[in-house]
């Protein structure tokens, strides 16, 4: 299985996922509509793995476009399926944006593996689809009835499409990985997280704050059922994300999907993170506290033995390395010279 399909390999996850896959021995070949993403960091992976990828830009919701990229490259071993929406606030705003393509392009890419005859797919879960669990660590077997915004709940939906899929094509070797907390970026500086706009997740906001380009970072929420009131979460670096995803591709289920949890098993705190950021960089951040946003969770970390012991995987870099290298990032980025 040395052929990979990588829908929305010109993202944050995407991208590093590839670099791991390339230096593994896989052919790859990317897809990606660049809807959120202006496809640079498709120059980072040439530059890490010294050559060209195929890269063609499609919405894989369109099947046909996907069997052209097959007559083209060849019929692909496996898919990984990143290509989706991701923020957790922009879905509770637009949330008929979220279902028409996160479900979308899911019904696309399992439909173009049924007319292909492509037996396996790793799927990009998230830990959104747990909602608020009532034990924590969250294991694989809590249950998923209450997801807090649309884009938890298409990634649930895309689980169960998923499931019915493989009951349907019992042939199917189907992965779903529900991650954590992505931060970081790959240790070349060569790529990084890169939001188009205002970043919606934590980090690109601390980092574009600490270069100056954010005026200060908010803080939503300080009355949390917390230590400090800010939320928790399982904070992991993106290499060691991007490293689960081959060991997915090597790892045979003996049932399909099968899920895993990828996270450091950690709970650390919103405060907890800025606070390790300003010891790791020396940068003092202006911070304004303010309400909680709609959607998020208050606290959710992982029981990633499941992954451990089945897949053989394990985080690797430390969270103040992941700081560091999205500080490294984001000032080769801004030209920041210090």
């Amino acid at each position: 299985m040395k052929h990979v399909l990588v829908t929305g390999g010109a993202g944050y996850i995407g991208s590093h996922t590839v670099v791991e896959l390339v230096q593994a021995g896989y052919e790859v070949v990317i897809v990606d509509d660049l809807s959120a993403s202006d496809g640079s960091l498709l120059k980072g992976i040439k530059a890490i793995i010294g050559k060209d990828i195929p890269f063609i830009q499609v919405d894989v919701a369109d099947v046909r476009a996907l069997h052209r990229i097959a007559h083209e490259f060849g019929m692909p071993d496996a898919v990984i399926h990143f290509a989706a929406y991701k923020s957790v606030n922009e879905s509770v705003a637009e949330p008929l944006k979220y279902y028409r393509n996160n479900i979308g392009g899911m019904a696309g890419v399992l439909q173009f593996m049924k007319e292909g005859g492509v037996k396996k797919i790793v799927f990009s879960s998230s830990c959104s689809v747990y909602g608020q669990p009532q034990l924590l660590p969250v294991n694989e077997e809590a249950s998923l009835a209450n997801p807090q915004s649309p884009y938890a709940n298409t990634k649930k939906i895309c689980e169960e499409m998923l499931a019915d899929f493989c009951k349907a094509n019992q042939q199917i070797d189907a992965i779903s990985l529900r991650y954590f907390n992505p931060i970081g970026a790959h240790p070349s500086s060569l790529i990084g997280e890169l939001p188009v706009g205002v970043p919606n997740n934590l980090v690109p906001y601390i980092t574009q704050t600490a270069a100056g380009l954010r005026e200060k970072l908010f803080i939503y929420g300080t009355d949390y059922n917390t230590p400090d009131g800010s939320c928790i979460r399982d904070f992991i670096h993106v290499s060691d994300l991007a490293i689960a995803h081959v060991k997915a591709l090597e790892y045979q289920p003996p049932h399909s999907p099968e899920v895993f949890n990828i996270g450091t098993g950690e709970g650390v705190s919103v405060l907890q993170l800025v606070t390790l950021f300003e010891d790791v960089t020396g940068k003092q951040l202006p911070i304004e506290y303010t309400h909680r946003r709609p959607g998020d969770v208050e606290q959710v970390w992982a029981d990633n033995s499941k992954a451990l012991k089945k897949l053989g995987w394990k985080p690797q870099y430390t969270l103040q390395e992941a700081l560091l290298s999205a500080w490294n990032w984001e000032k080769k980025i801004r030209g920041i010279t210090e």
